[in-house]
This record gives structure tokens, C-alpha cells and sequence, in this order.
């Protein structure tokens, strides 16, 4: 006798945002635009970082590694490493370079970070990893979040890849409660810096990469749903660390 009992259907994403038709025409098309977008605007990337923070990005980072509790001997996975700003600030806390590894899907990005950096680099998404079950004490993520498809595939997968007790570290840029705030970001992030960029650099590409960047921090899910899908995951002791109005730091333990 055939089996007559539905089937479940599959979970839908939990995005973090929806499709931004003025940038991609189909959803579909979402993975190859940010691809693009990133391999085009790599070699800006770290000088428009730095323009961003008013120059204060290196220090931060370093601060919020520490924070969150990375220290030397620990073996770390840097997600959606791109030019290895985050792999730059574990090397000066201490780490070796045998310690660490990153994972990006944009080949130009990581062009930039093997220049950099003397760490093992591969091609991939945090999605899926391509490396076996507890095979790092440490996982990061600095201001890709953004740009994943599937929030809870994401934090199931930063945990397989996790040692027991292992700990991740979520750096993200968060849309202004206020909205004064929110207009006064948006002024600088989709006019102002945009301009500088196609000024400075004559970066078509770079300045589009800004206005990306700003649509994706305005469109994105509340915390409220990050910590929700991190604890939907199976995390443990999940929280988020605030550093001014705009900065934040999800910390959890597998």
C-alpha cells in the first residue's frame, strides 16, 4: 500500500532582507550581483573600510576579538573573510598564521587577502563549509551578514564546524533606531560617500558597492531575529554586544 502521508515542505529561508530589485533583477540573480560587486571593488575595499569607521576599523576589531574571547592557540575560521581585515586583527593579537583560516566566495577579495596575509584562503560560502564536523575553536564573521541567503543555515553550519564550548563572533553594522539617525546615515553612506569614492578613486564600482552596502544595513532583519535564529540553532549563552549607536557584536557558545 503506497504511502499517502505529506510530506513536509522544506522551511523557507530566513533571509536577511528581501530582494532589492534595483540592484538584481530576480532573486536568483542576487548571489552572482554580490559576487561581482565585491570582486569589482576588492582592491578599494580596505580604504573604503577605513572611511567608513573615520579610520577607527582596526582598532575595533581587535577590540571585539578580545572581547568576545579569542586568544592565542585558538584555531579560527574567518567567514566571508574578504580581504582580511578580521584575519589581520587575530595576527595582531597573537594568533599564528597556522591557526587560522578564511573562507569568501569572491575571488577577487581573496586576491587581495593572499597579498596580505600569510593564512590558508579558500573559495565558499558560510552556508557550506568546506571543511569537516569541530574542526575550529573559533568562528568569526565581520559585516557579511548582510549578504548570506539562509540566516538559520548559516549558524547551523558556523556550528558544526565548531569545537564543543567553541564560541562565534558576529560583527555587523546595525540601521539607527532613530530617524533623524537613520536619514543623517543614509545621507552619508548613498550621497555623500558614494561621490567622494567616484571622486577620489574614479570607482564606478566602489561607489555602487556603497550604495549596496546602505540599502542592505536599512532593509535588514531587527537583532531581535539574529538572536532568535542563533538560539533556534542550538546556541548557547547568546547575546549582542552594543559599541555605539550603529555597532553590533552577536556572541554565542556551541
Amino acid at each position: 500500500m503506497a504511502n499517502t502521508a505529506a510530506t513536509e515542505p522544506p522551511p523557507v529561508p530566513l533571509a536577511p532582507h528581501g530582494p532589492l530589485n534595483e540592484f538584481y533583477a530576480a532573486p536568483a540573480k542576487r548571489s552572482q550581483f554580490v559576487n561581482e560587486l565585491f570582486d569589482q571593488a576588492a582592491p578599494d575595499y580596505d580604504w573604503l573600510s577605513g572611511l567608513l569607521s573615520f579610520r577607527t576599523d582596526r582598532r575595533y576589531r581587535r577590540l571585539a576579538l578580545s572581547r568576545a574571547g579569542l586568544k592565542p592557540g585558538m584555531k579560527l575560521l574567518d567567514v566571508a573573510t574578504g580581504t582580511g581585515l578580521v584575519v589581520k586583527a587575530a595576527l595582531e593579537i597573537g594568533l599564528s598564521a597556522e591557526d587560522i583560516c578564511g573562507v569568501d566566495p569572491s575571488q577577487g577579495m581573496l586576491a587581495q587577502n593572499r597579498a596580505r596575509n600569510p593564512v590558508t584562503l579558500l573559495q565558499g560560502r558560510g552556508e557550506r563549509l568546506p571543511f569537516p564536523d569541530a574542526s575550529f575553536d573559533f568562528v568569526t564573521m565581520g559585516y557579511a551578514l548582510r549578504h548570506v541567503e539562509d540566516l538559520r543555515v548559516l549558524f547551523s553550519e558556523l556550528r558544526r564546524v565548531l569545537r564543543p564550548e567553541g564560541r562565534v563572533l558576529v560583527l555587523e553594522i546595525t540601521r539607527p533606531q532613530s530617524r533623524v539617525g537613520f536619514r543623517l546615515m543614509e545621507l552619508f553612506m548613498r550621497r555623500l560617500l558614494p561621490k567622494l569614492v567616484s571622486w577620489r578613486k574614479r570607482s564606478a564600482s566602489s561607489a555602487r558597492l556603497l550604495e549596496y552596502y546602505w540599502v542592505t544595513i536599512a532593509e535588514c532583519v531587527p537583532p531581535a531575529v539574529i538572536l532568535d535564529a542563533l538560539n533556534s540553532e542550538g546556541w548557547r549563552e547568546v547575546r549582542r554586544v552594543t559599541f555605539g549607536p550603529l555597532l553590533s557584536e552577536y556572541v554565542a557558545r556551541k
